[in-house]
C-alpha cells in the first residue's frame, strides 16, 4: 500500500507538473499572437479610416455645392439679391444722381462765372467810356498807365529773361505822348531807337549771359504792348476816332464772351491744343459771328458810320481778336503761367483782358484810315 500510494502520489504529481509549464507557455504564445493580430488589424483599421475621412470631406463638399447649386436655380441668398438689387438700381440710381448734380453743379458755375464777368466787365467799361470821352491828355494819361500795368504783368512772366524794364517804362510813355502831339511816324522813330537803348542798358548792367533774350523780352513789351497802347491815342485823334474806339471794345470784347459761352456749350473740335486746349473752333465760330453782328448793331446808331464800313470794321475786329488772344496764351505758355497777373481776381490781371484788344485797336486804326480815305 505504501508503495502504491508513494506510486500513485508520485504518478500525480509528475504528471501535473508535466503538463503546467507546456500548457501555460502554450498560452502565452497564443496570447502573444492574438495580441499581435488584434494590433495589426487595428493599424490596418486606422489606416483604413485615415485614408477614407478626405474622400468623406470631399463628398460631403460635393454633396453641400451639389446642394447649393442645385439651390441657385431656385433662389440666391439675401446678400447676392441685395447686391443684385444694388448693382441694378442702386449703382444706377447712384450714377443718375451724380450726373444729375454734376450737372447742376456746372451750370451753377456758369452763372456764377457769367455774373463774375459782368461784374469785372461792367465797371471797366464804365471807365473806358468815360476817358474815351474825355480824350486829350486824360485819355493819353490813361493809355499810359494801363500800359504800364500790362508791361509789369508781362515781365513777370519773363522774370527770368531779365529784361530791361526801365528802358520798356520809359519808350511806352514816350510812344504815347509822341502819339498825343505827334504822328505814326514819330511814334515808329521811338520804337527803333528802343532796340540799340536797350542793348547799351543790358550791357551797362554787367550782365554775362542771355544778354539777348534780355533784349528780346525788352522789345517785346515795347513792340507789342507800347505800338498798341500809342496807337489807341492816335485812333482817338482822328475824325470819329471816339466812336471807332467804342465800336472796336464792343466787338471785341462781345466776341470774346460769345466765344467763351459758345465754346462752353457747343464746343467739340479744339482750335489750337497746342497753344490753348479749352479753345474751339464752335467757339471761334460764335465769337466771330457776334463780333461782326455787334459792330454792324453798333454803326445802325451812327450815322457818320455807312453799314458797308461798319461790316468791314466788325469782320478786322473779329480778326484780329482771336489772334490776339491766341499770341497772349503763347507767352503764357511758354512762362508756365495760366494768367498774367491778379487784377481782376478769379479773371486774370490786364493784359488777360485786353490780350484781344491790343490787337484790334491797332487794325482798326489802318482800317478806319483807309476808310476815311
Amino acid at each position: 500500500m505504501s508503495s502504491g500510494r508513494r506510486s500513485g502520489g508520485g504518478d500525480r504529481p509528475s504528471s501535473g507538473r508535466g503538463r503546467a509549464p507546456e500548457d501555460r507557455y502554450g498560452s502565452e504564445r497564443e496570447s502573444e499572437r492574438e495580441r499581435r493580430d488584434r494590433e495589426r488589424a487595428d493599424r490596418e483599421s486606422a489606416r483604413a479610416s485615415r485614408s477614407d475621412r478626405p474622400a468623406s470631406r470631399s463628398g460631403r463638399q460635393s454633396s453641400r455645392s451639389g446642394r447649393q447649386s442645385s439651390g441657385s436655380g431656385r433662389r440666391p441668398p439675401q446678400n447676392e439679391q441685395r447686391s443684385a438689387r444694388g448693382g441694378r438700381g442702386g449703382r444706377g440710381g447712384g450714377s443718375g444722381a451724380g450726373s444729375g448734380r454734376g450737372a447742376s453743379r456746372q451750370r451753377t458755375r456758369q452763372r456764377s462765372d457769367l455774373l463774375s464777368r459782368i461784374l469785372v466787365a461792367v465797371p471797366a467799361a464804365v471807365i473806358a467810356i468815360i476817358f474815351v470821352d474825355l480824350g486829350g491828355l486824360a485819355w493819353a494819361l490813361f493809355m499810359i498807365a494801363i500800359g504800364a500795368v500790362c508791361m509789369y504783368e508781362l515781365w513777370g512772366l519773363l522774370a527770368r529773361w531779365r529784361p530791361a524794364t526801365a528802358v520798356g517804362f520809359a519808350s511806352l510813355a514816350v510812344m504815347v505822348i509822341v502819339a498825343r502831339y505827334g504822328t505814326v511816324r514819330g511814334v515808329m522813330e521811338v520804337a527803333v531807337v528802343t532796340l540799340p537803348v536797350a542793348f547799351l542798358v543790358v550791357i551797362a548792367r554787367g550782365q554775362r549771359g542771355a544778354a539777348t533774350v534780355s533784349i528780346a523780352g525788352t522789345l517785346l513789351g515795347v513792340w507789342w504792348l507800347g505800338i498798341a497802347f500809342a496807337h489807341a491815342e492816335l485812333l482817338r485823334r482822328v475824325p470819329h476816332g471816339n466812336g471807332i474806339i467804342i465800336d472796336v471794345m464792343i466787338g471785341t470784347f462781345l466776341g470774346d464772351a460769345a466765344a467763351y459761352f459758345g465754346g462752353r456749350l457747343f464746343g467739340r473740335r479744339p482750335l489750337a491744343p497746342a497753344i490753348s486746349p479749352n479753345k474751339t473752333l464752335e467757339g471761334l465760330f460764335c465769337g466771330m459771328l457776334i463780333a461782326v453782328l455787334a459792330v454792324f448793331v453798333a454803326g445802325l446808331y451812327q450815322t457818320w458810320l455807312t453799314q458797308g464800313d461798319a461790316i468791314l470794321l466788325g469782320l478786322t475786329v473779329a480778326v484780329f481778336g482771336p489772334i490776339g488772344d491766341l499770341f497772349e496764351s503763347v507767352v503764357k505758355r511758354d512762362a508756365g503761367s495760366k494768367d498774367s497777373g491778379g487784377v481782376f481776381g478769379a479773371h486774370g490781371g490786364a493784359l488777360d483782358r485786353l490780350d484781344a484788344v491790343i490787337f484790334t485797336i491797332v487794325a482798326g486804326y489802318y482800317v478806319w484810315l483807309a476808310v476815311m480815305h
